[in-house]
């Protein structure tokens, strides 16, 4: 099963995660064959970050928990709160298989309660359904895709600016 884990960085955490980073990468190494998608969500200048999404394919719930709550990031208190929702995929492959990058183009997650079901375009990376844990409930979907810039994230997702955040892959993969 696929999971969306987005861990939020807690204000003034920035040295904290700095340092516990090759620990997180370390960690990630033993999930590296379950990992589609990873990476930072930045801040709007690219300098900080804001957060770490993971799209996982693991067994059970009780496999992402200790996911989640290992992860060196959560455990030494970076994160202000984690976000674990089912991911039901509509596009296959991971991150990795992206062919269509453009040069001078910036990568985002856009995280939205309503984006439409169907979305194409070759500057889609990953797109999904957030579903609950517990039942079918949908809660939102969640689109990793490539835009010149927010604005052009906000459209290509038909999305409002305030669920785009700019992102980058993540890992030494």
């Amino acid at each position: 099963m696929k999971y969306f884990v987005y861990g939020r960085d807690r204000a003034g955490a920035g040295e904290l995660k700095e340092r516990l980073t090759p620990e997180h990468w370390a960690f990630m190494d033993g999930y590296a064959d379950e990992l589609i998608a990873r990476g930072p969500t930045l801040t709007p200048d690219g300098e900080g970050t804001t957060g770490s999404l993971h799209i996982i394919d693991l067994p059970t719930f009780e496999a992402v928990k200790t996911f989640a709550y290992d992860e060196p990031y959560y455990r030494d208190g970076v994160f202000e709160s984690v976000l674990i929702t089912r991911f039901e995929s509509h596009t296959s492959g991971t991150m990795w298989d992206f062919a269509n990058a453009v040069d001078g183009y910036e990568r985002y997650l856009v995280h939205t309660d309503d984006a439409p079901r169907s979305l194409t375009s070759p500057h889609i990376i990953m797109y999904g359904d957030l579903v609950a844990l517990d039942s079918d409930a949908h809660l939102g979907r969640a689109v990793l895709l490539e835009a010149p810039d927010a604005e052009a994230a906000a459209a290509l997702a038909q999305a409002d600016l305030a669920h785009v955040h700019p992102w980058t892959f993540g890992g030494r993969r």
